[in-house]
C-alpha cells in the first residue's frame, strides 16, 4: 500500500502521462512531424517509468519488511524478482 504522499506523487506522474498521450494523439491527427512525435513518446515513457520506479521502491521498502527470516522472505524476495523482471521487460 502507498502512503499518502507516495500515492500523491504516482497519480500526479500518471496525469503527466496522461496529459502526453493525449497530446501524442493530437499530434498524430494532425499529421505533425514524426521526430516531434517520437520525442514526445519517449518523454510519456519516461515519466510512465518514475512512477513505476516509486510504486517500486515503495514495493520494497514497506511490502518486503514485514518478512522476517525463513521461508516467506524467500518467497517474497521471488515475487519481488518476478515483479522486477516484469516491470523492466521492454517489448
Amino acid at each position: 500500500m502507498l502512503s499518502l504522499v507516495d500515492k500523491t506523487a504516482v497519480v500526479k506522474r500518471l496525469r503527466r502521462v496522461e496529459g502526453q498521450i493525449k497530446g501524442i494523439q493530437k499530434m498524430v491527427e494532425e499529421d505533425k512531424y514524426c521526430g516531434d512525435i517520437l520525442i514526445q513518446i519517449a518523454a510519456a515513457r519516461s515519466a510512465l517509468n518514475s512512477a513505476g520506479g516509486l510504486i517500486l521502491e515503495n514495493y520494497m521498502k514497506t511490502c518486503m519488511k514485514d518478512y522476517s527470516s525463513g521461508l516467506a522472505e524467500d518467497e517474497e524476495l521471488d515475487k519481488l524478482v518476478e515483479v522486477m523482471l516484469k516491470y523492466t521487460k521492454q517489448n
